[in-house]
């Protein structure tokens, strides 16, 4: 999986994300069917671009980094496969927000 990453760079603002899997289990331990498992919204980010330009061919930095988890939204992005794992590529100004990384 890591050289697939070595392989694929997203392009410009583009993140490169893998949705966390859904929770099986309430809290209380009762199994979940799959059916009625909701959409996850969080995600890892596994790769990101360069960023964009700006008007004077600066470019700007991403506000993500690779290992971050990012509040998606409902719906959007790019389905991408890459060795047989699914992730979806949004642009950065579609990714709602980051958790903090707390040290």
């Amino acid at each position: 999986m890591a050289s697939a990453f070595k392989k694929f760079v997203p392009l410009f603002d583009r993140v490169l994300v893998q949705r966390l899997l859904p929770e099986a289990k309430s809290k209380g331990g009762i199994l979940i069917p799959e059916k009625s498992m909701g959409k996850v919204l969080i995600a890892e980010v596994k790769a990101v671009g360069e960023g964009t330009r700006t008007d004077n061919g600066d470019v700007r930095k991403m506000n993500v980094s690779v290992g971050e988890q990012v509040l998606l939204p409902e719906y959007g992005g790019t389905k991408v496969t890459i060795e047989e794992e699914e992730y979806h590529l949004f642009r950065e100004g579609d990714i709602l927000g980051k958790w903090q990384q707390t040290h």
